[in-house]
């Protein structure tokens, strides 16, 4: 696995709504720009061998390095891979949409439930936001939320980004009824 660099970004809220939040909320993201195993190749009917090849690595080095930097126990969780112009967006999916990738998070945070994803391609430079959920409890609303995600110089035509993104807590100033409230 090839990776060119990783990106590290944390933000702290501390003020939402014109109030203080009691608890700053934090989000981390952490990001490896690779290239992709299947450039200049055409298409690839099987693209198990390079799942096979990349994507449990990928998730041993996200996982631990998104919770470092969230420095705080997760409570909402979402991945992300984001294919460069030459590729398809199924070579980002390949690499996320699998228990080799996924299951190095949800240990580590002690999760139950499926990461949410985006996928999409795009110039280097595009904006993306990562969706994220409960990690145990998907219909949590006030653990829905996005964290939006911008690289300037990625991904090149050949690369893919792949991130995975942590929150210690749900929305700042939540205050939305609970799922069951409407059923």
């Amino acid at each position: 696995m090839s990776v060119r660099k990783i990106v590290t970004v944390v933000e702290e809220i501390r003020t939402e709504g014109g109030r203080e939040v009691n608890r700053s909320a934090r989000v981390a993201v952490v990001a490896a720009v690779i290239e992709n195993p299947w450039a200049g190749q055409g298409f690839v009917e099987d693209l198990s061998p390079g799942i096979d090849a990349h994507a449990s690595d990928l998730g041993a080095l996200l996982a631990p390095a998104v919770l470092d930097a969230l420095d705080a126990p997760a409570e909402a969780y979402g991945k992300a891979a984001i294919v460069g112009l030459d590729g398809e967006i199924e070579h980002g999916s390949a690499l996320i949409h699998t228990l080799r990738f996924g299951d190095h998070f949800r240990k580590a945070a002690n999760a139950t439930t499926l990461l949410p994803a985006v996928e999409k391609r795009g110039p280097a430079g595009v904006a993306f936001d990562i969706p994220l959920k409960h990690i145990t409890d998907a219909t949590i609303r006030s653990h829905h939320q996005t964290v939006e995600v911008r690289i300037s110089d990625a991904p090149h035509p050949n690369e893919i980004v792949i991130a995975l993104a942590a929150a210690a807590q749900g929305r700042p100033q939540q205050r939305l009824a609970p799922l069951s409230t409407e059923q």
